[in-house]
């Protein structure tokens, strides 16, 4: 036996006798060892979300009580900038860490996300990229203060995770392939510049919008060997060129321009500018959707991957525009179900309860909800 077996042996014999260690992993234990410390674990009750606002009319959201502050040692950001910038204005926990319900009470306040799309999209982080035990999520890169990691293959890494929820070819963040999916990338700004100024009069608009995905995607199948461009990210690449458009435009102005300084601040230095007002409206599915549509009409390409650079193969197994329930049953059974092959115990009900909270948006959808564990 190695020393590595050795230590892995004593550590595993310590935490059922001791009780599990505040930030240990469970990844590698066997199924014996599994059933005697799922049931020590220490369960976070995971809340329903929160419901819509009641006011969702334009309102100062860089206000005294949310102002801008510099990271502190420790404090974590990672790929999204309106979560970032989130986080840096005191709507979520400016460590970076947060639990679902917080997040979705932030886009809500801060951007005036609709609670359909905000309930959706956060479980949807959550259950590929959260700790479901201790029901908190990093909205950068992993660490040791979401709690101890359910069993492999769960990675629990936060929102860098390549390939879960985070993806290829976004604006300003590079692909992981080349190193760094999370931090905010110079060269990439620079061009996002240069196509608000070719296309957008100096604005980032909803041409350059189309324009600057669509380039997006052919430099990554172009320099990217192992491009990926399909569900969940096919949607997200789309709803990311739009989110810009009706969250960081001041929610005083109709014109959906977004100009380069407010732009940098928040991609950049997630900052909103001085005075700033969230949108004047809530933004539901059907926005981001319709605003998808317009993005996708100019340049429609089907989801696919690279074999190689430069050979972008078709996936018609992949969930496209034309069946967003498709989506949701692929996220399901393939994704989560990859993640979490034989959950129990509280687990197993963190997963459930994640899962409800998940579908609850589709309900009236005509998406029939799927159990991939069983009815609970």
């Amino acid at each position: 036996m190695t020393l590595f077996l050795k230590l892995s042996a004593i550590v595993a014999l310590a935490s059922v006798t001791l009780g599990f260690p505040q930030y240990g992993s469970l990844a590698g234990l066997s199924e014996r060892e599994l059933d005697a410390i799922l049931p020590t674990l220490q369960g976070r009750k995971a809340y329903p979300p929160p419901g819509p606002l009641t006011d969702t009319s334009a309102k100062l959201v860089n206000d005294k009580s949310h102002p801008w502050k510099p990271l502190r040692p420790g404090d974590i950001r990672g790929p999204c900038p309106g979560l970032n910038t989130l986080a840096s204005h005191g709507w979520l926990p400016r460590s970076g860490i947060a639990t679902p319900g917080q997040i979705v009470d932030a886009v809500q306040q801060g951007f005036n996300m609709g609670n359909d799309l905000a309930v959706f999209v956060t479980y949807a982080a959550m259950l590929v990229d959260g700790n479901l035990v201790t029901n908190l999520l990093s909205i950068g890169g992993k660490t040791p203060a979401t709690g101890p990691d359910p069993p492999k293959p769960a990675i629990v890494g936060g929102l860098n995770t390549h390939a879960v929820f985070e993806g290829d070819s976004s604006m300003t963040r590079g692909d992981a392939f080349f190193g760094d999916n999370y931090s905010f990338n110079e060269t990439l700004f620079d061009q996002f510049e240069d196509f608000s100024n070719r296309f957008g009069g100096g604005n980032y608009n909803i041409t350059v919008a189309q324009e600057l995905r669509w380039q997006r995607i052919q430099q990554s199948i172009s320099t990217n060997p192992e491009f990926s461009f399909v569900s969940p990210r096919y949607y997200t690449a789309y709803a990311e060129s739009v989110f810009p458009l009706v969250f960081f435009v001041d929610g005083r102005n109709f014109d959906l321009k977004l100009d380069m300084t407010t732009a940098r601040g928040f991609f950049q230095n997630s900052q909103m500018p001085a005075g700033f007002f969230r949108s004047n409206t809530s933004i539901t599915f059907d926005v981001i959707g319709g605003g998808i549509d317009v993005v996708f009409e100019p340049h429609p390409i089907q989801p696919g991957k690279n074999q190689g650079v430069g050979n972008y193969v078709l996936d018609p197994t992949s969930a496209d525009f034309s069946d967003f329930c498709l989506l949701y049953t692929n996220f399901v059974d393939q994704t989560v179900r990859s993640l979490y092959p034989s959950p129990k115990g509280v687990l197993l009900d963190a997963l459930n309860q994640n899962l409800d909270f998940f579908f609850s948006p589709l309900n009236s959808s005509g998406c029939i909800q799927v159990f991939p564990y069983g009815k609970p």
